[in-house]
């Protein structure tokens, strides 16, 4: 029943040869660059922000981390536990985008913007997790489009990432304050150059 499922949904998702260029090349694009805003808002929350708002920051930007080590972790542990072919192995529908014939389930790409958005919406602001929401569900969608993976792939990667933001919060309960003093003296001698000269928070 959910195979069949899936698989019909992934059909009325999937792109075709006649669907339009420029669709599949944006769909290419999402599917391949967005992903950068992951370490690129992480870099960004660690390294500036007002003084009074920086400890915060730094600590959603470690649990964030936390999330996504562990749901990396976790879905390598899925993957082998319930191996999944892409749907071009399978030969069912089309695919615009190169990839390896690897198991698809749950989708990496899917895993780790799902914890992400999951994290923001958890430990920043409601507005900014939507925001990040949104985004992973067009991430999702263009992998799907593309044909690279099934739906049931990235409700995986949500629910691991799901699962994933619970067990980093039990992490930081338990050693959160160690974890943050350690790092922040890392930052202190990796950027003590651009500290003293204001380019980034101390």
């Amino acid at each position: 029943m959910m195979e069949q499922l899936n698989q019909t949904l992934f059909l009325i998702i999937n792109a075709t040869p006649a669907s339009p260029e420029w669709l599949i090349k944006l769909a290419v694009f999402i599917a391949k660059d967005l992903i950068n805003i992951v370490p690129l808002l992480i870099a960004i929350l660690w390294l500036w922000g007002q003084r009074k708002q920086i400890t915060a920051q730094r600590e959603m930007v470690i649990k964030t981390a936390l999330a996504i080590i562990i749901s990396v972790s976790l879905s390598w542990v899925v993957g082998h536990l319930f191996p999944h072919d892409r749907p071009f192995v399978d030969g069912i529908g089309y695919n615009f985008l190169h990839h390896a014939p690897d198991d698809s389930y749950p989708s990496d790409h899917g895993t780790v913007i799902f914890t992400f958005a999951l994290a923001f919406a958890f430990w920043h602001r409601v507005w900014s997790g939507v925001a990040l929401f949104t985004l992973a569900c067009v991430i999702a969608w263009s992998r799907v489009y593309l044909g690279v993976h099934w739906p049931l792939d990235m409700l995986g990667g949500l629910l691991v990432g799901l699962c994933s933001c619970g067990l980093a919060q039990m992490v930081w309960n338990v050693w959160g304050m160690q974890i943050y003093k350690r790092l922040h003296q890392a930052h202190r001698f990796c950027f003590a150059l651009f500290i003293r000269k204001g380019w980034v928070r101390d």
